[in-house]
C-alpha cells in the first residue's frame, strides 16, 4: 500500500473507534435500570457572562505608557507650537548679544536661533524658563527641568555678552 492509502485507512479506522465508543456511552449498561425521567438531567446551558469593558487607562499623575518618548506631542522644541516673540525662545538657543543699562536697571539684547534680536528685562518669560537677573556683563535665566526622574525642577543658566571663545585673544 502507498502512504497515502494507509493513512486514509488509519483515519476511517479511527472514526470507526469513536463512533462505537460514543454509542456505547449512550446505550445503558445491561442490568441497570434506566433513570427517571425527572433525575438528574445536565442543566442547560447558562449564557456566557458578558465579556468585560474594554479597558481604559487612567494615569493618576503617570505619563501614558503608549505615547512614544522619542516624538512627543509636547515636545518644547518643535517649531510648530512655539509662540512668537521672546516666549517662543529656548534658553538653550539664545546668546546674549549686548546689554545696556537705562534709568532702573539692565536691559538685554538676546538672538535667538532666526537670527532675529528681542530686547528682554528681569522677570520676562521664555519657553522653558524665565530671565532671572541681567548683570553689566551676564544674563541669568532660570530654566526649568522637564525630567521626571529629576529632584531639581529648575536650574540656573549664566549665559555672558562674550562668550569664552571670544575672550581668548583674536578673532579669526
Amino acid at each position: 500500500m502507498t502512504i497515502l492509502r494507509r493513512s486514509v485507512f488509519a483515519l476511517s479506522a479511527a472514526a470507526v473507534i469513536c463512533a462505537a465508543a460514543a454509542s456505547r456511552a449512550q446505550t445503558p449498561a445491561a442490568g441497570t435500570q434506566p433513570a427517571p425521567a425527572n433525575a438528574a438531567l445536565p442543566q442547560a446551558q447558562t449564557p456566557a457572562p458578558p465579556p468585560p469593558p474594554a479597558y481604559t487607562y487612567e494615569p493618576e499623575g503617570r505619563r501614558d505608557p503608549f505615547v512614544s518618548l522619542l516624538a512627543r506631542g509636547s515636545d518644547p522644541t518643535s517649531a510648530v507650537s512655539r509662540p512668537a516673540g521672546v516666549a517662543g525662545l529656548l534658553i538653550n538657543e539664545v546668546i546674549v548679544k549686548g546689554i545696556v543699562r537705562d534709568r532702573s536697571a539692565f536691559i538685554a539684547m538676546i538672538q535667538g536661533a532666526d537670527t532675529k534680536t528681542f530686547i528682554v528685562r528681569t522677570g520676562d518669560k521664555l519657553m522653558d524658563g524665565t530671565v532671572k537677573s541681567i548683570t553689566a556683563d551676564t544674563v541669568v535665566f532660570s530654566q526649568d527641568v522637564n525630567d521626571p526622574l529629576s529632584l531639581v525642577k529648575e536650574r540656573e543658566v549664566r549665559k555672558a555678552v562674550r562668550p569664552l571663545e571670544d575672550q581668548r585673544g583674536g578673532r579669526g
